[in-house]
């Protein structure tokens, strides 16, 4: 069964054995419905940018235990520009294809890898990585070469357009993560753009090489294969003869 929203495609992965120890949410807003509570033992990092969510941020961990971050998670520790939007959403290091009118105010904000987050809260894998970053996973994936290695999951946005300028592609993020030995696993959350309904973005699932969700590469039981081969003939018989 296709997985339409992140809510879905988690309670599929809790099908399979794997609870991961702590869940990092990049770009949170408002929150991420569909991410939280589903691991009961899971704890909760929170990376946020934008002052003018911190409220979000401070319900969801007094709601389900964890801490969170005001600063933009990137490839170095400093200081970045973020072009803020008037409704927030959609806000960006990045500038707009668009032209300046839609790029927003600019602002400085700090920048933190997840490496350092990592050993300065101690952090314990294994993690699932949730990024929402508008253009910046990889510097933000970049920033985190230790998290990685003790990582099962990611959950991204990706693009097919350059909205952004300059900012990766979904095949560009794809590549860049068969690398690290993260293959796609799931796709859903596809959104089309106005200007001529193509399809403009979708979210992604990566899960590591040799974990539990890749432990076969069958696409069928042998009771399964039977009854769809049967069915199959069934079709077939019908239509053709």
């Amino acid at each position: 069964m296709l997985r339409k929203n992140l809510d879905e495609a988690i309670d599929h992965l809790k099908k399979f054995d794997f609870q991961p120890e702590t869940i990092i949410d990049v770009g949170v807003a408002y929150g991420t419905p569909g991410l939280y509570g589903k691991y009961k033992c899971a704890k909760y990092l929170l990376i946020e940018p934008l002052y003018e969510y911190e409220d979000s941020c401070k319900n969801i961990v007094e709601k389900y235990g964890g801490d969170y971050v005001l600063a933009a998670a990137s490839s170095s520790n400093g200081e970045a520009q973020i072009n803020v939007h008037p409704d927030l959403s959609g806000s960006s290091m990045f500038k707009e294809s668009e032209g300046p009118h839609i790029d927003g105010t600019p602002r400085i904000v700090p920048t933190i890898t997840l490496d350092s987050i990592y050993e300065q809260k101690e952090l314990q894998g294994p993690f699932l990585i949730k990024l929402d970053t508008q253009g910046s996973e990889l510097k933000v994936l970049a920033g985190a070469k230790k998290v990685l290695i003790d990582t099962e999951v990611i959950i991204l946005e990706a693009f097919l357009h350059h909205f952004y300028k300059d900012t990766p592609l979904m095949t560009d993020i794809i590549l860049y993560l068969i690398e690290k030995d993260f293959f796609v696993y799931d796709i859903f959350g596809a959104l089309t753009r106005p200007l001529d309904d193509a399809l403009a973005q979708v979210d992604l699932v990566f899960v590591k090489k040799g974990s539990v969700f890749r432990r076969s590469s069958h696409f069928a039981s042998t009771k399964q294969r039977k009854k769809m081969t049967k069915k199959r003939i069934k079709y077939l018989n019908k239509v053709f003869k």
